[in-house]
């Protein structure tokens, strides 16, 4: 925003609203008639806004602008609707596997090789967790955090030719055959003293790897900045190869009500240039929207930031309308899916996916 507000005669008021309060916020907005000329979403929430006709529509315009085909489509394909576009790529954040090279030294693997079968990802964390090492895992997830785990293990159904949600009804899709597999492996993995986090809410959950006490575990790409400089970076994998990466983030839209459409389409036009993406975002250190620009002039130096952004290009972007009830809730079906899966009672499947899909057909 300061960037554009230098640049151009048209100005933007950037007005920041904290994440519990936003949803509530737009729909008061929405109720009287005062949404902002431009509102960003949680990409998994955008269904609940373009279902109800919030944006106006973008279709032609994203259509026009030459480079349409590199815009980040896991978000675009978020924020469509019923064949039409009503949303730009705002933030974005990538699923991704971090690893620790000095750990991997230690216990005598090659840091340079990453899992690439969750079948390696499970041997790499066992080694590590033999070293015996005080306080250290081989790996770590949040086992009582339902976004957590939707984020970091959903790629690995991905990865392994799987779907979360069948878009028709949609329905979840978690009694498949490569979702069973990602499942099995998980609970391998905590089994096998390989991973103790069946009480970790999310709160803390990317600190350990922080402080040095875990060999790879699935994180957020865009905290790499905050990482041990020994962090290796790769993508999630699936049962037998592959890989995959939950996009999250942000899209941006115009209101449907706005009066000032033209020039608020000015400043989303010009976030996803050059000026924008390389000279503000990637130059902090971000992750870029576009895909032809994740080997930046910055990101190069970095073969590790050029990784996450290739992710992004290629990751998946789930939502529903009713997402945050079904997937986000910490007492929601997903969880509960998850934990009777790698911590609990393994036949209860079928019904606990039912169960999802009954929230999801609200």
């Amino acid at each position: 925003v300061n960037a554009y507000n230098a640049s151009h005669k048209n100005h933007v008021t950037l007005t920041i609203i904290p994440d519990d309060n936003y949803q509530a916020k737009v729909g008061s907005a929405a109720g009287s008639g005062s949404l902002p000329d431009l509102f960003s979403s949680d990409i998994v929430y955008l269904p609940n806004y373009t279902s109800k006709g919030l944006f106006a529509d973008l279709t032609a315009r994203i259509k026009a602008v030459p480079y349409a085909s590199s815009l980040n489509k896991a978000q675009i394909n978020a924020g469509t609707y019923k064949g039409k576009k009503f949303v730009m790529p705002s933030v974005v954040d990538a699923s991704v596997i971090f690893y620790n090279k000095d750990l991997y030294t230690k216990a005598g693997l090659d840091p340079e090789k990453p899992p690439t079968t969750l079948a390696e990802w499970a041997t790499q964390a066992k080694a590590i967790s033999a070293l015996g090492l005080p306080g250290v895992s081989g790996t770590y997830f949040g086992g009582t955090c339902a976004g957590c785990m939707a984020f970091t293990l959903w790629p690995s159904i991905w990865a392994s030719g799987g779907t979360v949600m069948n878009a028709a009804g949609p329905s979840a899709t978690f009694d498949s055959t490569e979702a069973k597999g990602v499942f099995a492996a998980y609970r391998g993995l905590v089994a096998s003293a390989g991973a103790g986090t069946k009480g970790e809410t999310g709160a803390t959950w990317t600190a350990p790897f922080a402080d040095g006490k875990v060999g790879l575990m699935p994180m957020p790409g865009s905290i790499l900045g905050t990482m041990p400089k020994s962090t290796g970076v790769s993508g999630i994998p699936g049962v037998n190869g592959g890989e995959s990466s939950f996009v999250g983030g942000d899209g941006i839209g115009i209101a449907a009500s706005s009066k000032h459409q033209d020039a608020a389409w000015n400043y989303l036009a010009w976030t996803e240039t050059k000026a924008a993406q390389v000279e503000v975002i990637a130059k902090s250190g971000g992750l870029v929207t576009r895909s032809d620009f994740a080997n930046n002039s910055y990101s190069s130096a970095d073969p590790r930031v050029v990784k996450i952004n290739q992710l992004v290009a290629q990751g998946q972007t789930p939502s529903a309308l009713n997402y945050g009830a079904a997937f986000n809730d910490a007492n929601g079906p997903w969880l509960t899916l998850f934990r009777n899966q790698v911590f609990g009672d393994a036949s209860k499947l079928t019904a606990d996916n039912s169960a999802i899909s009954a929230v999801l057909a609200k």
